[in-house]
């Protein structure tokens, strides 16, 4: 936690605010949260302006960052923190890419890619849980968050357009598709990582 003076914030009092609730940042995350649903209602009600169902996933995908830093820079960071601040990005893109292909501006192959891509990682994460470990969320990991959730808010927002095959589509679509292929090569990496993990707590009960 580095704050604005340059000075390492002390370790501790990280530490001291783990098993805290109640903080800013975690406030910040269920807020996140309870925007999810709204995005998504927004979204596929055939009344709502774009625009509106925008704002709402937008709001919520652009504090991804919010919460994060304040928990970094007051040393607040906690448990359910950790814990919950993935589930909501990954609560956030299932209601993007499922919401967009509803409204059928996304084909149905890419919803399928992302959600199980989602669900083999949950998978991995459950198998760590039984040798007491968490994967750490890795630099493409935030990378492809960040390319998914501005991919999905331009879809959303369905502007700006450029010409692509002959047809105006969403400049959101080719970032979306980008994120894809973050998406599978973060999940390669995080089965790297798994089982180097898996493989040294073995080593070290030989």
């Amino acid at each position: 936690m580095v704050e604005d003076s340059g000075t390492r914030a002390p370790r501790q009092e990280s530490e001291e605010h783990m098993h805290d609730v109640l903080t800013v940042a975690n406030i910040v995350t269920v807020l996140r949260l309870m925007l999810v649903p709204f995005a998504f209602a927004a979204l596929i009600s055939e009344g709502t302006d774009d625009v509106a169902a925008f704002l709402l996933f937008a709001a919520a995908a652009s504090t991804d960052w919010l919460d994060g830093q304040i928990a970094r820079r007051t040393g607040t960071e906690t448990t359910i923190g950790k814990a919950i601040d993935p589930l909501v990005d990954r609560l956030l893109i299932a209601s993007g890419v499922i919401g967009l292909y509803i409204v059928h501006r996304l084909p149905i192959w890419v919803m399928l890619v992302l959600i199980a891509r989602d669900v083999y990682l949950l998978w991995g994460a459950w198998r760590l849980e039984h040798y007491r470990m968490r994967m750490p969320v890795t630099i493409l990991g935030k990378l492809t968050t960040a390319t998914l959730l501005i991919g999905f808010s331009l879809m959303i927002l369905n502007w700006p357009t450029a010409a692509i095959l002959d047809a105006q589509e969403p400049v959101g679509v080719l970032i979306v598709y980008a994120g894809i292929v973050l998406s599978l090569s973060s999940a390669v990496q995080y089965t790297f990582k798994a089982r180097k993990m898996v493989r040294n707590i073995d080593a070290e009960e030989v």
